[in-house]
């Protein structure tokens, strides 16, 4: 049975009691919620690591993307951001490789990832037909269903799909006049094998197909917007309201079949739009999960994305979005580093957490009340050990050393918190 099956048919299993022991929910709501799609555990059957939950109720989690490009292929390197992304706080992690050896990259991942693994298995199957036919439209529609049973018995916990983007939503699109017609790189392999075979989607038109498999290794399948906005002045558009509704479909049919489901969502978006976005998909696709990529605010961040997407993600997080895919410094430029990895998870931690605070989850504010008391107290030990990155701030701090000890140099003698406390104890 799968996660779904066993909700539906009121098991509480062990898996259930920890997540819902680390969220602070009842076990029983915890399975409620997993029975109607509302959330959902990426586990995979063939793969062992600490379940992790995402939905309603539950803290914002954060993605991290790693992987290599053909025109930067490490794999130490890779691994070595694999190590940095977990250590920093990211709940998962997708491989988005499309250079080098790609299978046993994955492998790697897999074994050594304590957190969830996504994939994006188009991916994978686009290079194939490349290296093999000479281009993305010489694949079949049995070369991606294979590519995605490889990646789901090899382990992999979650994989985007970009199942919306069908014949009738590319027409629309060609209806819009974008400045961007597609960003994405799954629905942009996707939308060239349509044309050049003049076929509908396979990943729409065999869903049930996708949904075996699914079922067969307890896959959470991630479902890709093909049509996401590439900009502010696209957001919100017919085309992509086009796929929302189909995701809306497909999120039905997926929960029938006991498969569970996270919805993918924009992209580039106006701030004044991302509640509107969230809102949207949490009443067309019934609540399910939503996984926002960004959403990333104004489009001249660039060397600064990894900010303008943290924007959005904390409003959106707010609105009710429940996994933030993170950005790092080096958006639209370049193949990240380490460092810029790390950034990324951190900014998106950041955003993730001011999220769960406004959202109100049982002690997302926790720690923010003992760094207060910490600056109150000047325990600067204490600040240090409570911050997301402590070794920046104790270099910063080094950098820079106070006259006195208890204060910072910014302030130095004439400290706010310690002038007002000496005053306050002051007897009139």
């Amino acid at each position: 049975m799968t996660r779904i099956e066993s909700a539906k048919k009121g098991i509480i299993t062990d898996e259930i009691k920890s997540v819902a022991s680390i969220e602070g929910m009842s076990p029983e709501m915890l399975s409620e919620d997993i029975a109607a799609g509302l959330s959902v555990i990426p586990v995979n059957r063939n793969h062992r690591i600490t379940p992790l939950g995402i939905g309603r109720n539950m803290r914002t989690k954060i993605n991290a993307n790693i992987g290599t490009s053909k025109d930067k292929i490490s794999v130490d390197s890779e691994m070595e951001k694999l190590e940095v992304l977990v250590k920093y706080g990211a709940d998962a992690v997708m491989d988005l490789s499309t250079g080098g050896p790609i299978r046993e990259l994955r492998g790697m991942m897999l074994e050594k990832s304590p957190v969830a693994v996504g994939t994006v298995p188009i991916y994978e199957a686009a290079v194939a037909a490349a290296q093999a036919r000479g281009s993305m439209a010489g694949m079949t529609a049995d070369d991606l269903f294979s590519v995605i049973e490889d990646h789901a018995a090899e382990g992999v916990d979650f994989i985007t799909v970009h199942s919306v983007l069908t014949l009738k939503a590319v027409e629309r699109l060609r209806d819009e006049g974008r400045i961007l017609d597609i960003v994405s790189r799954g629905g942009s392999f996707l939308l060239e094998w349509m044309i050049y075979n003049g076929q509908e989607n396979p990943l729409y038109e065999q869903f049930d197909r996708l949904l075996e498999i699914a079922y067969k290794y307890d896959l959470t399948l991630s479902l890709g917007d093909g049509l996401r906005p590439g900009c502010l002045a696209d957001a919100t558009d017919r085309a992509q309201l086009e796929e929302l509704l189909t995701l809306g479909e497909l999120r039905d049919r997926a929960v029938e079949r006991n498969v569970q489901i996270i919805i993918e969502g924009p992209g580039h978006v106006p701030l004044n739009q991302v509640e509107l976005n969230v809102k949207l998909e949490k009443e067309i696709c019934k609540g399910a999960p939503f996984y926002v990529l960004g959403p990333l605010v104004t489009d001249i961040g660039m060397g600064y994305d990894h900010i303008t997407a943290a924007i959005g993600g904390a409003v959106a997080g707010a609105a009710g979005a429940d996994f933030l895919c993170y950005v790092t410094p080096s958006e639209h430029i370049r193949l990240p580093t380490i460092e810029d990895v790390k950034e990324g998870v951190i900014v998106s931690k950041l955003a993730a957490h001011a999220a769960d605070i406004a959202k109100g989850i049982k002690g997302a504010m926790d720690a923010d009340i003992r760094m207060a008391k910490c600056r109150k107290a000047l325990d600067w030990n204490g600040q240090i050990d409570l911050s997301l990155n402590p070794d920046k701030v104790r270099e910063w701090r080094a950098e820079v050393p106070p006259t006195e000890n208890e204060v910072c140099s910014m302030c130095g003698e004439f400290c706010a918190i310690r002038t007002v406390d000496r005053a306050l104890r002051k007897k009139p």
